[in-house]
């Protein structure tokens, strides 16, 4: 290991960022340095500049993971390298395109659960849709975490390295009482494949196409797209925004807001200017006269 490396290790670590995260710089400037065959210490605003047109031309990363990236190159040089640069005109940020995502019914996600075939993967799947979860909080789930006496289930380090609290139904604790009953897992609510280690989000990944395609939905279906309907169906169901926030462990208020974009009954609410107009009407319910 370089000395550079360790160096940003101990830097990250420092903060407190996620495993997932840190992983993910490390790669990233692996692939940096392999890219020029030289130290990132060696390397200057010009060459991350031409890094960044190679990632964008060359490579055609999407948005999402050229942001990885730069926040990777972004840490290595403020923080870890210490450069006294405007690192806003060094390592400019990309534009993400603000694409909504499709939500599936409540009879789509019926048939979607329906479709799984392994009580264990049903379970979790369910518990992403009954609780807002995210896949990554829903695999390391404890039989602890599941609070019978509040009706509240405790997610432990989230996103953020934040603790929080959501919902616990009441269908959805009889639901874990027989899973559990049947499994009597140990550590983990889920275990994996190996020994004393939770399912894998890949596993989990896995099991959603093959249930989509079993279920027949044309939608796209992800573990994350059981969080997005649990979001609306709640949205349209009259609960407000707040909660939403808070069950969803979002940080900013309008990250969950977008989902009034997506709420059906929000939307159909509003009615369009063209129905307060008697004579477009009439004119809309007339035949229009024949071109002369």
């Amino acid at each position: 290991m370089t000395p550079l490396r360790r160096r940003m290790i101990e830097d990250m670590q420092v903060r407190n960022l996620a495993p997932h995260t840190q992983r993910s710089y490390l790669q990233q400037i692996s692939q940096f340095a392999r890219h020029f065959g030289t130290s990132p210490e060696l390397l200057g605003p010009d060459d991350i500049r031409t890094y960044q047109i190679h990632l964008s031309r060359e490579r055609q990363l999407s948005a999402s993971s050229m942001l990885v990236a730069v926040a990777a190159i972004r840490f290595l040089y403020k923080v870890t390298l210490k450069r006294n640069w405007r690192i806003d005109d060094v390592v400019p940020t990309c534009r993400k395109p603000q694409r909504l995502p499709a939500v599936l019914s409540r009879d789509e996600v019926s048939r979607f659960l329906e479709a799984v075939e392994i009580a264990k993967h049903r379970v979790i799947l369910t518990i992403c849709y009954a609780a807002g979860l995210r896949i990554s909080e829903a695999v390391r789930l404890t039989a602890s975490a599941i609070d019978s006496q509040r009706m509240v289930i405790r997610i432990e380090e989230g996103k953020g390295r934040k603790d929080r609290y959501v919902m616990l139904s009441p269908k959805l604790l009889d639901v874990l009482r027989d899973y559990w009953r049947a499994v009597r897992p140990k550590l983990w609510l889920f275990p994996g494949d190996l020994p004393g280690q939770p399912i894998t989000t890949s596993a989990v990944e896995f099991v959603c196409r093959k249930a989509r395609a079993a279920a027949g939905i044309e939608k796209p279906v992800t573990p994350h797209s059981l969080r997005h309907a649990f979001a609306v169906h709640l949205l349209e169901a009259g609960a407000d925004l707040r909660t939403i926030q808070l069950l969803l462990g979002h940080r900013s208020l309008s990250t969950t807001a977008r989902y009034l974009r997506l709420a059906t009954n929000k939307v159909c609410a509003t009615a369009s200017p063209l129905d307060a107009l008697q004579a477009a009407c009439r004119v809309i319910a007339e035949p229009l006269p024949a071109p002369a």
